[in-house]
């Protein structure tokens, strides 16, 4: 099985210049108040850590040394005053980050949900859901934490770094000089890192895509995979993701492992330049000037090992930053993703799409090498039931597709009731579409609501209505709790024919001037066959409709049949005009009928038919011509 997960729009290969870290950071503007709240909470406490150390200087050197008790006591009872000040300020720092990050989930991820309604059937076609599903989960809390408790971090290092530097210039200003210019270098070490780790977490996330798509399809395909003993292939291709991710991950986290310790050492050397510059200055009194006292040295080292936390986790985020920044491109590309159908300035809701449709001169493609329809025409009139049939990539649902405008001719135009659809919007168009497709979907909930989802405000009697017009009613009662059935993730408690009748009850429900039945039939019994066959005459009277089918028995009695091959109309009649033509329509179908006619009677030797063998079809006359008028 070749790998369904080797889609990626673009790669994220370019130099980091800012931007998108601008982009993220724009997140938190909605939320600016809590932003600000919680980074002036930030630079108190900073600047209250520092005095603290300061506190310490004077309580050696005003209290101990000096031997003034008073002046001990004075110093602890402001210390411990300040004390409750600054379990305040964490507080209430920590709550506003919470309630930022919250809020920030909540706007990104209603962002890109909003955005994927708006984007066309073709995004969907070409992008992995693990892909979609990645931007959704994973990256949006990455981006969250950042601009949250990364800013948090980040800001607490800096103001802890700016005061201390700020008391340390206070207390000796060469001493101060010589330690601040450690920061540069830290800055350039940062730098170089940066260049670094940014490559190995773009790949990660990339890799963390395809293996969440991969667990996607897995789960999906589940009893496919089981039917066919295939565990153990997948496994391997599993594996080497898996493998993949685990090498980015490696290099990155080893970079990432390098940085801190590299961190490390620049500020160890601070701290011996401290010592040493404190006893250089103690011995050369008259040269280097007034000497530091046991206070001050005290305090300066404090300060430049209380600088070590602050710069590591600016380190660590720094690092995180640059997996953020992966995940941020992603999410963006997404946002920034523009969908291929778009309402005309000016385009408007005529009330109802009932009136004649007409492909003129339509062109289409989904890739230009390969034409998909070519100078098609058609004209179907209002209330007409046309079923499409033909050879599978002939062409047939790309024709329903444009009629839902899923997409748009590439040249032609599709007029309804004489006015060119592209002149319509897209809610006027699709809201009066109804359309049962061959794997019907129903949403995770009860029977009932899935129903009801062709309309929200229908009633209860409504809904009972819709399923008794296609049979469903009855076996909705047989269920344990009726309409009220919980129907699992995508139907998976119901069978498919329940499903279809569901899907079908829903159609009837939302009243759609145009119905579409896509395959509705292909995989049912029978009995359920029949149920679907009656619900969509009462479903399609009146109304424009069109039919994909293979199983040629449910469309004799549509107005016209059309039969599609290479984006062309190969053939165009009724059930008993085709026939009588003894062209493609005549042969398809005297085939199904001949294999229908050997299951009933000899079941054993029904798979001797060859199905592609129409010189063994035609001569079967006894069943066409009962079916035939004379």
């Amino acid at each position: 099985m070749s790998n369904p997960l080797e889609f990626e729009e673009e790669e994220f290969t370019t130099q980091f210049n800012g931007r998108t870290l601008q982009r993220i950071l724009a997140q938190t503007k909605p939320h600016w108040p809590l932003l600000v709240g919680f980074v002036l909470l930030i630079a108190v406490a900073a600047f209250l850590d520092s005095l603290f150390t300061y506190m310490s200087k004077l309580l050696i050197d005003e209290g101990i040394v000096a031997g003034d008790r008073a002046a001990i006591f004075r110093i602890i009872g402001i210390y411990g005053a300040l004390i409750v000040v600054q379990a305040g300020t964490v507080f209430g720092f920590i709550y506003m980050t919470g309630i930022l990050g919250e809020r920030i989930r909540y706007d990104l991820r209603k962002t890109l949900f909003a955005h994927l309604q708006k984007l066309s059937l073709s995004y969907y076609n070409r992008t992995p859901v693990g892909w979609i599903m990645s931007r959704l989960t994973s990256d949006t809390d990455r981006l969250a934490e950042l601009v949250t408790w990364g800013i948090l971090d980040s800001a607490w290092g800096v103001f802890n770094i700016i005061t201390a530097v700020g008391f340390m210039l206070y207390i000796n200003v060469p001493l101060a000089l010589i330690v601040s210019a450690i920061i540069p270098v830290i800055v350039v070490v940062a730098i170089q890192f940066k260049k670094r780790i940014i490559v190995e977490y773009r790949q990660v996330r990339r890799i963390n895509s395809q293996i969440t798509g991969q667990y996607n399809e897995t789960i999906t395909g589940v009893r496919v995979i089981k039917s066919l003993g295939r565990e153990r292939e997948n496994l391997e291709e599993f594996g080497q993701l898996t493998s993949n991710m685990y090498r980015a991950g490696f290099r990155a986290a080893w970079l990432s492992a390098l940085f801190l310790p590299t961190v490390q050492l620049l500020s160890s050397a601070a701290v011996g330049l401290v010592i040493w510059f404190s006893g250089w200055q103690a011995a050369n009194i008259n040269v280097g000037g007034t000497t530091l006292t046991i206070g001050g040295i005290q305090a300066f080292i404090t300060y430049v090992t209380f600088m070590l936390w602050p710069v590591q986790e600016m380190a660590r985020v720094y690092a995180e930053m640059q997996q953020a920044i992966a995940s941020g491109e992603r999410i963006f590309s997404l946002i920034d993703a523009e969908p291929e159908i778009v309402d005309r300035p000016g385009a408007s809701d005529p009330g109802t799409l009932r009136g004649d449709i007409v492909f003129d001169n339509v062109d289409f493609y989904y890739e230009p090498e390969s034409p998909v329809l070519n100078n098609f025409n058609l004209t179907v009139a209002q209330g007409e039931t046309i079923a499409l049939v033909g050879p599978t990539g002939g062409g047939k649902s790309t024709i329903v597709n444009l009629i839902c405008r899923f997409f748009e001719p590439k040249s032609g135009t599709i007029r309804i009731n004489g006015v060119d659809y592209t002149e319509l919007t897209q809610h006027a168009i699709q809201s009066r579409v109804g359309i049962v497709l061959q794997t019907p979907h129903l949403f995770s909930g009860t029977i009932r609501e899935n129903i009801r989802y062709g309309r929200l405000d229908a009633t209860d009697a409504e809904i009972e209505e819709a399923a008794k017009i296609v049979g469903a009613h009855e076996f909705i009662l047989a269920l344990q709790n009726g309409y009220d059935e919980q129907v699992g993730e995508g139907g998976s408690l119901l069978s498919v024919g329940q499903k279809q009748l569901i899907s079908l009850a829903r159609a009837v429900l939302a009243n759609p001037d145009i119905f579409i039945m896509d395959e509705a039939t292909s995989s049912v019994d029978t009995l359920t066959e029949t149920l679907i066959q009656q619900g969509m005459e009462v479903l399609m009277e009146g109304r424009t409709s069109f039919i994909i089918a293979h199983r040629l028995s449910t469309i004799r009695n549509a107005s016209r049949i059309l039969v599609i091959e290479d984006g062309k109309i190969k053939e165009m009649g009724t059930h008993s005009e085709l026939l009588r033509q003894r062209g493609h329509y005549y042969r398809l179908y005297t085939q199904q009928f001949r294999r229908e006619l050997e299951r009933e009677y000899n079941p054993f030797g029904a798979d001797a038919v060859a199905v592609g063998d129409e010189d063994d079809a035609a001569p079967v006359e006894s069943p066409t011509s009962q079916l035939t008028p004379a």
